[in-house]
């Protein structure tokens, strides 16, 4: 039989539920909980010798359940007078003291200062489905009642879902009518739920204490283990209970179903008081699943997070066959945070990975921990710092494959490494050991391919000239300055805080061949155009800020008609324009090589294994495709030669000239 209303506003109508408790009979009919699930809250801020008035009470078995563990001074009120005389007729002979009465909780006939306590469980949220005028004229008489009738110091004790237009009701009340205000949250009445109804929504108990004289608001939030939370502001609140809302909602959508079809479900997990994320949390699923499920959590070591495994969607679906389990949640330790070990970090997580459980895990002891060693990494940061144009960035050293790495990422993108340089030990000219960027190491595999296209352009008994739009670390002209002993390099960076990194961190050396201007990119080659200077090679190497057109590198307004006329006229009559394009939108990667071809007379592509970088070489001049790929091959050859002899021996770790052509396509 269904008992449900159906319109919500019929919670709040006497008849109504005067309807259902005749349905039910005497069978109890719970909110959000019995006593056994509400006592470890309701003990804190429920004395024995409290007057107690439980407003709404029903046919509930909380007031009886109180009365057994010693309570004596408990009243019932209820608008519905069916309810009241069952309840009374269930209490008569075994429970004498304790008092029903038929009463409306937004008219009372109790004196001023009666009670100490005020208990509602889900009788707020019945009489507040809306925000309708008439329904707020009714909340405001009731929480005008509760005032009256509660004495100074007493508690309006509230167990609530809290929509969030309850929320706002209670908190547009209380703080502001002299009393401190706290919520704290019922896990044991969710977790009855979960295990009997297979899901579960947060239940909420506000505690509100009647002050005659409260010098400020005192707004307190207890959504964890631990001590209160002392927030600010009411959107404060509502943020946090928002948040909590909507984890739970995700917990239970992962619980009953799976998301192998969306692909994966991401989470940040907070600690309280921490003003950035611990964790993040990627869920995904195996495309199956009848039956008993596996499943376990895999913790990314700190410097692991941005490799292309654990920073990418595929990267992750590839982890997830890998672990051969039907769920996987793959967590990665967010930067803004210290982690002490591996154990620590598997205590702290143990909870939430439960949570995150599908139906049909037979327990937490089944939920295995899985990571690439038994530590959880080493992150050091090195420096903080904003940029006006790149925003929040850091420079942190990590620990990997043997060697330690120097990196600059900017945080409102920090999956992403911006530069990457090894450290070596180097000694100081008074002896001194110090760690500094090996100039040797590529750590982008698409700068090897940018540097074999100036290889093949260049005369290395010649000061050529090169321009490089893009500065970042500086990693790429380090190596091409200390590979071409001759080569002249001009990087062009609309960022001085760049330069300043670059230089300070990445050990960038300024001289007679190697200069940074700092310029905007566009407008320089365009007045470099217009003096009529010519370069061997162009390189454009800038990431993009603007990620909702499809495309990381570079931004496109350096991929405007106006733009590549410019570069094509900087250029030599052998010259080439080399360009790394990330986009993964197909159709907007054609648009730019049909752009680029109706300038440029030849272009070729390499497409970078596992990555989407796509090196794009554009020449003023027409090419014989079998030619200009011997030329790259022999440029290849020559570069590992260049880099050996200048010891540049790290260079030959990452260098394999025998693949290097294979993904090659040739549109000339």
């Amino acid at each position: 039989m269904n008992l449900l209303p159906k319109a919500h506003e019929e919670f709040s109508h006497a008849e109504y539920w005067n309807t259902f408790f005749k349905k039910r009979g005497k069978k109890a009919f719970e909110w959000y909980g019995e006593y056994p699930e509400l006592c470890e809250i309701l003990v804190k801020y429920i004395k024995m010798k409290d007057d107690i008035l439980i407003v709404g009470c029903g046919n509930s078995t909380l007031s009886m359940a109180l009365y057994d563990v010693g309570y004596r001074n408990i009243v019932n009120i209820d608008i519905s007078h069916i309810v009241i005389q069952q309840m009374l007729d269930i209490n008569n002979g075994t429970r004498p003291d304790l008092v029903y009465e038929h009463m409306d909780a937004t008219q009372m006939t109790y004196p001023d200062g009666k009670f100490s306590v005020v208990l509602d469980k889900g009788t707020l949220d019945a009489l507040m489905p809306d925000t309708k005028e008439a329904t707020l004229s009714i909340i405001d008489k009731y929480f005008k009642e509760i005032t009256r009738v509660l004495r100074n110091g007493g508690r309006y004790i509230c167990i609530s879902l809290l929509q969030e237009h309850i929320l706002r009701k209670l908190l547009s009340y209380f703080p502001t009518s002299g009393f401190m205000f706290r919520i704290a949250r019922c896990h044991e009445a969710e977790l009855k739920t979960r295990i009997e109804e297979g899901s579960s929504v947060p239940v909420f108990v506000i505690i509100a204490t009647k002050f005659t004289k409260l010098s400020q608001n005192v707004l307190e939030i207890a959504l964890i283990d631990g001590p209160p939370e002392r927030l600010s502001t009411t959107d404060d609140v509502i943020s946090a209970i928002l948040s909590a809302q909507q984890s739970a909602l995700v917990c239970n959508s992962l619980y009953k179903r799976s998301v192998a079809d969306v692909g994966e479900v991401s989470l940040d997990l907070h600690r309280s008081g921490d003003k950035h994320p611990r964790y993040t949390v990627y869920v995904l699923d195996q495309p199956r699943i009848q039956g008993a499920k596996t499943y376990a959590a895999f913790i990314v070591p700190q410097g692991k997070e941005t490799d292309w495994l654990f920073s990418t969607k595929e990267g992750r679906q590839q982890v997830l066959k890998s672990a051969q389990r039907d769920r996987l949640a793959i967590v990665t330790l967010r930067r803004e945070h210290k982690f002490d070990n591996w154990d620590a970090v598997k205590t702290e997580l143990e909870n939430c990975i439960l949570n995150l459980a599908p139906a049909g895990l037979c327990g937490k002891n089944d939920i295995p921990f899985l990571s690439l060693g038994s530590d959880v990494g080493i992150r050091n940061i090195c420096y903080e710092g904003k940029s006006d144009i790149s925003g929040s960035f850091v420079i942190e050293e990590v620990e990997k494959d043997g060697h330690e790495f120097r990196r600059l990422v900017f945080l409102n993108n920090p999956y992403v490494i911006q530069s990457e340089a090894r450290l070596k030990d180097a000694k100081s000219r008074r002896g001194k050991t110090k760690k500094i960027a090996d100039p040797g190491f590529l750590a982008c595999e698409h700068h090897i391919y940018m540097s074999t296209g100036v290889n093949a352009v260049i005369d290395l008994k010649e000061q050529d000239n090169i321009m490089i739009i893009g500065l970042g670390g500086g990693g790429l002209c380090m190596f091409l300055h200390q590979c071409f002993p001759k080569l002249k390099i001009t990087a062009v960076e609309i960022d001085n805080t760049m330069l300043k990194v670059a230089t300070e961190y990445f050990n960038l050396v300024l001289d007679d061949r190697m200069k940074v201007e700092i310029a905007d990119g566009i407008q320089y080659i365009k007045d470099v155009a217009a003096s009529e200077t010519k370069y061997k090679a162009i390189l454009f190497d800038i990431d993009s800020k603007d990620t909702t057109i499809g495309m990381n590198c570079p931004p496109k307004q350096f991929l405007e008609m106006s733009v590549l006329k410019a570069v094509a006229s900087c250029l030599m009559k052998n010259g080439l324009f080399l360009l790394n394009l990330v986009s993964r939108d197909k159709s907007l990667k054609q648009k730019i090589k049909n752009d680029l071809k109706s300038v440029f007379q030849s272009i070729t592509c390499h497409n970078i294994q596992d990555e989407i970088n796509e090196i794009v070489m554009c020449s003023v001049e027409k090419h014989n495709a079998k030619e200009w790929k011997n030329r790259l091959r022999l440029a290849a050859i020559d570069l590992n030669k260049q880099a050996t002899a200048r010891k540049l021996s790290s260079f030959n770790e990452s260098f394999d000239d025998s693949t290097l052509l294979e993904n090659l396509s040739t549109e000339l």
